[in-house]
């Protein structure tokens, strides 16, 4: 009876501070195939080093857009 009580009793404080818990932050939505990707600009760079002005996606608005990412780019790993 008593080993019962004390499950009990750490059940209840368990869902008190889990309760007290900020919610974890929403991811942000995953776009559906098809639709209109939305405006962004990025830092841009050649072998050569960085542009002077950013690379905005409407820059190639009617152009077809492959983005690449090497993370692993410019680093000794």
């Amino acid at each position: 009876m008593r080993q019962l009580a004390l499950v009990s009793a750490v059940t209840v404080l368990a869902a008190g501070v889990a309760a007290q818990q900020p919610a974890a932050p929403a991811s942000p939505p995953v776009p559906e195939v098809g639709t209109v990707a939305p405006d962004f600009s990025v830092p841009g760079a050649t072998r050569f080093g960085m542009l002077r002005g950013p690379v905005r996606l409407s820059d190639y608005k009617g152009k077809t857009v492959v983005l690449a990412f090497f993370f692993k780019a410019r680093t000794r790993g």
